[in-house]
């Protein structure tokens, strides 16, 4: 075959780019939502091309980014450890601060130990991929985060997936696979929906099958549990599954991510886990960030309760004015709006009436089944929730979403 022959016939990888039209096309059109570049911020109230927005799309639960205590700490590291680690945790990357953070997080999560890597999503990716293998099963929550799934897909084993916190699907997929190992992967609070995963049922059925249980508590730690140590704690059986996950980009304001377990476990990780060994470590100063929100998390146990209370009130309000908030019984609060680019007009009334929210459009969800994601801090007042309610009720008569 000539060269120009096997030309024509071979398809340019970058074709799929030339095609992507979607985005431009909403842009266009004046609603585009997302990659938008914020000027500063103070929590509660970001500035987007000089205009502020009441936040209500943010994971700061404890509005604990400008923080004095937080942002000295991290001062203090940058100057002390310099701007980065240059090197992964196996090699020449792990600080005492690294260390410290695991002793830490380890106890405040109720287990035996924990291992920091530098981000949540490689946290998810390390752990399942390396723990289960070609040889074992993975059984999903239908609407797990992206990091679960995604880990469960290098692990080379077998996905199967149960209905959304549904113990007796689960109990079947457990039946199915009585033979093969199996990790039974949640999230604790999902990310879209704002519910919680049934824990106390999921883990009597993983012991009854032999199964071994992790727990993504991205958005729990810090926000479920009388002391913030994530969804096991909320439900009283601290310790109670195998292996909990923490982001720090979330209620630690930083990022990274971590995973707490059983030490031998977590030793093997360390020795065994490619997104931990071949990724350069977290910087000195998101280290001593998620240090000093511990302090902050056992000391000021006020900014848990305020969360709450604010989840209570932005989560009635919205539901008085007759939107639908779904399952939502955490500080995430969707709002159902229907079809994509209703979804985007919304977004963009709100946006320009002051009020930054996060619309969740396909493939995240069904077509049909578009929302805003919103969720509330422990600093945000009264009167800032009072204007997003008011932003909310005006915007969504006018768009016919609730009744005039």
């Amino acid at each position: 075959m000539a060269t120009d022959e096997r030309t024509a016939l071979a398809t340019d990888l970058f074709d799929k780019c030339r095609r992507y039209t979607a985005a431009h096309e909403v842009m266009a059109a004046g609603l585009y939502p997302y990659f938008q570049p914020i000027e500063a911020s103070d929590d509660t109230e970001v500035v987007v091309r000089g205009e502020r927005k009441i936040m209500v799309g943010s994971n700061n639960y404890l509005g604990l980014t400008h923080h004095p205590h937080v942002l000295e700490s991290a001062r203090a590291a940058l100057y002390r450890y310099g701007s980065g680690c240059t090197g992964s945790r196996f090699l020449n990357g792990t600080l005492d601060l690294h260390e410290t953070l695991e002793r830490r997080l380890a106890g405040f999560m109720g287990h035996e130990s924990a291992l920091v890597f530098s981000t949540g999503y490689q946290t998810n990716l390390g752990a399942i991929a390396t723990l289960v293998g070609r040889g074992g099963v993975v059984a999903q929550d239908r609407l797990n985060h992206a990091s679960l799934i995604d880990g469960a897909t290098l692990s080379g084993g077998r996905t199967v997936r149960y209905a959304h916190c549904d113990p007796d699907s689960l109990r079947q997929v457990l039946a199915e696979n009585a033979e093969r190992g199996v990790l039974v992967v949640t999230d604790g609070v999902f990310s879209m929906e704002g519910d919680v995963a049934p824990l106390p049922a999921i883990a009597a059925l993983a012991a009854e099958y032999g199964a071994r249980v992790l727990v993504d508590d991205a958005h729990s730690v810090g926000v479920m549990g009388d002391r913030g140590g994530g969804t096991a704690q909320h439900f009283g059986m601290e310790g109670g599954v195998d292996l909990a996950m923490a982001t720090f980009s979330k209620s630690f304001a930083s990022i990274g991510g971590a995973l707490a377990g059983p030490e031998y476990v977590i030793h093997y990780l360390k020795h065994h886990a490619r997104s931990l060994i071949f990724s350069a470590s977290m910087p000195p100063s998101a280290v001593a960030t998620v240090l000093a929100c511990l302090d902050v998390v056992e000391q000021e146990p006020w900014r848990r309760e305020r969360l709450w209370a604010n989840a209570a009130y932005l989560r009635g309000g919205l539901q008085a004015l007759g939107f639908d908030t779904g399952l939502s019984a955490t500080p995430i609060i969707p709002v159902a709006t229907g079809r994509m680019m209703d979804t985007f007009a919304f977004w963009r009334a709100l946006f320009d009436a002051g009020v930054f929210t996060n619309p969740v459009t396909p493939p995240a969800v069904p077509e049909a089944e578009c929302r805003l994601r919103t969720s509330v801090m422990a600093t945000h007042t009264r009167e800032q929730l009072d204007a997003v309610l008011a932003a909310f009720g005006r915007v969504g008569r006018e768009l016919g979403i609730i009744a005039a």
